[in-house]
């Protein structure tokens, strides 16, 4: 006698989360939500501040989190972890490309959309930023005037100061190279690190020799890392650009800053010079 099969049992419903708790919930304690979400504090009556202004903030997060991988990848190379200084790379790349991607809700903004609110932001400017500024410390963009602008925030100062008197990102890694046999003057290596990197060209030799050898070499994926950083920082800067030549055209930024002048100095700028010049001599 044929048995018909019987369709299985609907699985058990899930139990219901925990909901009561005596305070906050853990999420809350965790993340600080609540805090992040009631921070907006809009100057103007125009709805499109909200998103200039959350965006901004959005990128102060992403700043510090790419500014904690390159702190991480700097200890690594003073260690001699290269593995560990290549994974931080590697997560600050796809970092940079979400803070990258923030310029999407500002990149079509029309002169009228930002001049209605522009006004509020006074002599506000994102030059001004301290975790920016540190960010550009650690890849070699040293310069004691930036701190000026954060005396009043004794904090920020501090943590500037500091950062711009020791060694950069890249300052590490050529000392790494050096410890592996490649000729680095002493010029680079002892250099004053408060003070802006100059492209070398020995340092340029170096990272040849390395680009003509194995590329499986922990040194060339090393050089690898730091290009996809490099260029990544590059679109940054002229997405940064055309953002603010799209909303304002060639006026004077907020802040006194040049505006768009200012913007395309720093466009054509390299981040870790040598590495993009050695490779036309590989």
């Amino acid at each position: 006698m044929s048995h018909q099969a019987h369709p299985p049992s609907e699985a058990a419903e899930p139990e219901t989360p925990h909901l009561d708790f005596a305070g906050t919930t853990p999420y809350e304690d965790y993340v600080k939500a609540d805090v992040l979400t009631h921070l907006q504090h809009t100057l103007s009556d125009d709805p499109g501040e909200m998103v200039f202004l959350v965006t901004t903030q959005v990128m102060e997060l992403w700043f510090t989190v790419i500014v904690h991988e390159w702190e991480t990848a700097a200890r690594a190379l003073r260690s001699d972890d290269v593995p560990t200084a290549i994974a931080a790379l590697k997560r600050s790349v796809r970092e940079l490309e979400a803070l990258n991607a923030s310029w999407r809700p500002l990149g079509q903004l029309t002169p009228a959309q930002f001049n209605s609110y522009r006004s509020a932001l006074g002599e506000g400017s994102g030059f001004q930023s301290a975790m920016y500024r540190r960010l550009e410390f650690l890849l070699g963009e040293k310069s004691a005037s930036m701190l000026v602008p954060h005396r009043g925030a004794p904090r920020a100062h501090a943590e500037l100061e500091k950062a711009l008197h020791e060694p950069s990102l890249y300052d590490e890694v050529l000392r790494l190279l050096a410890r592996r046999g490649h000729a680095i003057p002493e010029s680079v290596l002892r250099r004053d690190v408060a003070q802006r990197y100059e492209p070398s060209d020995a340092v340029e030799q170096a990272w040849a020799e390395i680009y003509s050898g194995d590329q499986n070499a922990e040194l060339a994926r090393l050089g690898e890392a730091l290009s996809d950083v490099a260029e990544l920082v590059w679109r940054w800067r002229n997405d940064h650009l055309v953002a603010t030549r799209r909303a304002m055209g060639a006026k004077a930024g907020t802040g006194g800053s040049a505006g768009v002048a200012w913007l395309e100095k720093r466009a054509r700028k390299n981040v870790f010079p040598e590495l993009w010049t050695a490779r036309s001599h590989v």
